[in-house]
Order: structure tokens, then sequence, then C-alpha cells
């Protein structure tokens, strides 16, 4: 989720929230402390690095790394169930 803050009259906690949710395909693997923002999608058969900050769209059997996470390394999807 992501805190609203455009109204400068009011408080940012007053101002409510918007969430979009994150998807995850089938047979991804997030490694330890990655941080998966509001309204990511992870294409399956992916590979998050340990760390990594998602902070847009991740696609199909790609491997991400990095703060913000970026994709290093892409393969055929042939072999994803």
């Amino acid at each position: 989720m992501n805190h609203n803050y455009k109204d400068t009259d009011k408080l940012i906690r007053e101002q409510g929230i918007t969430c979009r949710g994150v998807e995850i395909g089938d047979n991804v693997w997030i490694g330890a402390g990655a941080t998966i923002l509001d309204g990511v999608k992870i294409g399956k058969g992916s590979v998050i690095g340990a760390g990594a900050v998602v902070s847009r769209d991740i696609p199909e059997c790609s491997l991400a790394l990095g703060c913000p996470a970026r994709v290093v390394r892409s393969w055929s999807s042939d072999n994803v169930k």
C-alpha cells in the first residue's frame, strides 16, 4: 500500500491509502529480505535476488537484482511449468 499525500492542508495520516496489490506468478523464488512494492507483477519462473527492491514489473523467466531491482538475465520459458 501507499499513503496519499497530495492535499497539503491535511496530515498525511488523514489522507488515506491506495492499495493495488502485488501479483506473483507460479514458480517464483524471492530471496531473503527482498521488498516488493505495491502494484508490481512478477512473471512466472522468475528469481528475485536477496535484498532487492522491486519497484516495477518483472517479466517471466527473469533474474532481477539490486536496488532498484533490474533484470540482469532472462531465459526461455519452455522449461517453466
